[in-house]
């Protein structure tokens, strides 16, 4: 009972300080002390930002406090615990993730919507949707990745949302320091500092990573810089300006492809030294944020996305060789492609939360423009030489322009039905063209320009009921598009042709999952999708208006992925001092062509029943994670199920490996941390621990048709230092 009087005394003597003199409390120093727990995956708040994410599936990663490979972005260890992610390794170890979901195309995880703090990264959403913009991971804080049935808010893109969240700086401090280093096997180095802290109102942070590697493979090494500087302020109250610009830029030597005997007999070994592929690209941004009441939110982002992707490449086969010619000494020509990107975004989103006859409401909605110049050259001759060199004697084969422009609107309701039920419901309009000018050689000036229209409406509703606090039953259907890309209007020779009136592909996402936790032991959601594709992009053979038989670029038919998502994580210990869990990441998939006609080379073939190439049957990943006070381990398991290369499911190989299945594989990885003090932590672990042989995908163009060896045993060591 003491204690009330004395609580009482307390606060009255503290108000009268500020009155008088007379009272004068010191209180000494309290030190608290504890051990941090472990980081869960977790969905995102049914109303996130200016989001709505009620009734759909998402996933927040914390990366800061994973013990895992960072420095060489290891796709399969940082998504571990999210349900049926493909992972694609293509250009070297810790340039860039490759990643799909749901049976849909990994190339540079252009069938996400790729954010960095909510500023768009995609290259070109119309011409090149890929994700040139590689960030380190040690810079990130969090990835927030939300699935199609939400697209109708930030994009329309199958895959859904991939959101990179950088760090932010101890506000409690002028200058914070933290270096994060690290060394590994097969001649990694990855240096990264960054500084932050907050002076006279002004809150700043930045970062700069030097990585060089020499790679798995003979010849492909990598060499990679990035940097990022960005400060926030507020003008005036309840309203915020956040000004960044970030530059991701390497170098990939590329070891080339091997055909399957080759990869067999020693998956390190290279097909090609003279090889390089470089991207390097700049994104300012400028994003106002205004809460204009407790209810109301608004946010605006200016954006652009500028720099290049270039390649030098001898190109062929594996089994053609690069080597000197006997008539000359020299070696062959090379072939260089240079696309450059000058792209323009501007955002605007509101998020209005009010009541709705006496329930909760929640309005959201934006408009989104962007405009783009995307100038693409290739087929120039390069030079004969065998370094980096991307200069091109005479003119390019290919030398075009595709200019897009799109303006898209979006709104968004949510209302909660009951205390429990929530429904929202939205829709989106995007009105937009792109055009392709320019010349190729081999046809003539009249057969270049292309033009496509995008009309494109989208809907979607979504559901969620919650029984209690930690468990919640979702669901929901919304509809996405892809438009047709740059690539794929684009004529290989004179015998090639692309059809009029081409349609964007177009389709939906339907889910239906349960998630939550029971007794703090057991974490789990599991959920059934499915993903209708329709008016994929391929060749044909037809008949042009002169009876002549053309192969003919147009829409080839359409795609279904059904499967199921489970996640699943039991806590056998949970205490203050350690914790024990494991846990079961697995998704199964049938993907099939429907209604699908496509040519293979002599003649048109009905693929419909076919399964859709780079889409496993069962993906699993599974492992034990172990915490005591500051000490960390983890052991995970990956299992990739057989896929197919092509569409036509080829099984057994070609002689230059370019078709054929992609085996099965399983892959173990060890992990593990120690705080060494407040200011220190060590991290170590072994990839591949067996030294499995394994590839993810014979790819049908860059970076060449093939076998591409995934990395095999390999370890890091790191040292992270924070002041």
């Amino acid at each position: 009972m003491l204690g009330i009087p004395l609580l009482f005394m307390l606060v009255q003597g503290v108000k009268a300080q500020s009155d008088t003199s007379f009272w004068k409390l010191e209180l000494e120093n309290v030190q608290i002390s504890g051990f941090k727990k472990r980081f869960d995956i977790k969905p995102l708040p049914q109303i996130h930002q200016t989001y709505i994410f009620s009734g759909k599936k998402s996933e927040s990663i914390p990366v800061a406090g994973l013990s895992v490979n960072l420095a060489e972005k290891t796709g399969r260890q940082l998504f571990a615990k999210i349900p049926g992610i493909f992972v694609y390794d293509m250009d070297g170890s810790g340039n860039q993730i490759n990643i799909a979901a749901r049976g849909l195309d990994p190339h540079r995880s252009w069938e996400f919507n790729v954010r960095q703090n909510g500023v768009l990264l995609n290259s070109d959403l119309y011409g090149y949707p890929a994700s040139h913009y590689s960030m380190p991971l040690e810079a990130v804080q969090r990835i927030e990745l939300v699935r199609g049935t939400a697209s109708l808010q930030y994009g329309a893109e199958f895959g859904g949302m991939l959101n990179y969240v950088i760090k932010e700086a101890d506000t409690t401090r002028r200058l914070s320091v933290e270096s994060v280093n690290t060394i590994g096997a097969f001649g990694l180095m990855s240096l990264f500092q960054s500084v932050g802290g907050k002076i006279n109102g002004v809150t700043y942070y930045g970062y700069y990573q030097k990585r060089y590697s020499q790679g798995y493979r003979d010849n492909s090494r990598s060499n990679a810089e990035c940097f990022y500087a960005g400060m926030s302020f507020a003008p005036a109250r309840q309203m915020k300006i956040d000004i960044q610009v970030g530059r991701s830029q390497y170098l990939y030597q590329i070891p080339g492809p091997l055909t399957d005997s080759m990869f067999l007999a020693n998956p390190r070994q290279s097909t090609r030294s003279r090889n390089y592929y470089t991207p390097d690209i700049w994104v300012p941004s400028v994003q106002w944020s205004w809460k204009l009441s407790e209810q109301t939110k608004m946010h605006t982002t200016f954006s652009g996305i500028w720099g290049q992707r270039s390649s030098v490449q001898f190109e062929g086969f594996a089994t053609q060789a690069d080597n000197l010619l006997p008539a000359t000494g020299q070696y062959a020509g090379r072939w260089v492609d240079i696309d450059r990107f000058h792209s323009r975004t501007a955002e605007w989103r509101l998020l209005h939360q009010y009541k709705l006859l006496g329930r909760d409401a929640a309005l959201s909605a934006g408009i989104r423009y962007f405009n783009n110049r995307l100038q693409r050259r290739q087929r120039g001759q390069g030079s004969l030489n065998s370094d980096f060199d991307l200069s091109v004697k005479g003119e390019f084969g290919r030398d075009l322009w595709f200019l897009s422009e799109s303006i898209a609107g979006y709104l968004e309701h949510m209302v909660k039905i009951t205390k429990k039920w929530t429904v929202s419901a939205g829709f989106r309009y995007e009105h937009g063209q792109s055009r392709m000018t320019g010349k190729i050689v081999y046809l003539e000036p009249g057969d270049i320009p292309q033009q496509i229209s995008h009309r494109i409406p989208a809907a979607g509703i979504s559901s969620q009921f919650q029984f209690q606090v930690n468990t919640r039953l979702y669901g929901g259907i919304s509809q996405a598009h892809r438009p047709v890309v740059f690539k794929d209007i684009i004529p290989g020779s004179v015998l090639e042709t692309v059809a009029e009136n081409v349609k964007n592909a177009t389709g939906f996402n339907a889910e239906l999952g349960l998630n939550g936790s029971l007794a703090g032991r057991l974490r789990y959601d599991i959920s059934v999708f499915a993903l209708q594709y329709y008016h994929r992009m391929g060749n044909i053979l037809r008949n042009d208006a002169d009876g002549n038989l053309r192969i003919v670029k147009t829409n080839i038919g359409n795609s279904l992925t059904r499967g199921i998502e489970s996640y699943t994580e039991v806590f056998p210990i949970q205490t203050d001092l350690q914790t024990l869990s494991f846990f079961t990441s697995a998704s199964w998939m049938k993907s099939t062509y429907q209604n699908s006609v496509l040519f293979n080379g002599k003649e048109n073939i009905d693929i419909s029943g076919n399964s859709v190439e780079s889409v496993p049957r069962w993906i699993i990943r599974s492992g034990v994670d172990y915490n005591y006070q500051d000490v960390q381990f983890g052991l995970q398991y990956n299992y990739t199920a057989k896929t197919f290369s092509d569409p036509f499911n080829t099984v057994i190989s070609n002689k230059s490996g370019s078709n054929g299945a992609v085996p099965a594989y399983t892959i173990w990885d060890v992990n593990s941390s120690i705080r060494i003090s407040t200011a220190c932590i060590v991290k170590a672990g072994i990839t591949n621990v067996l030294n499995t042989s394994y590839f993810t995908k014979r790819p049908l163009f860059y970076p060449g048709p093939g076998v591409w060896s995934s990395d095999g045993r390999g370890y890091y060591l790191t040292l992270s230092i924070k002041l």
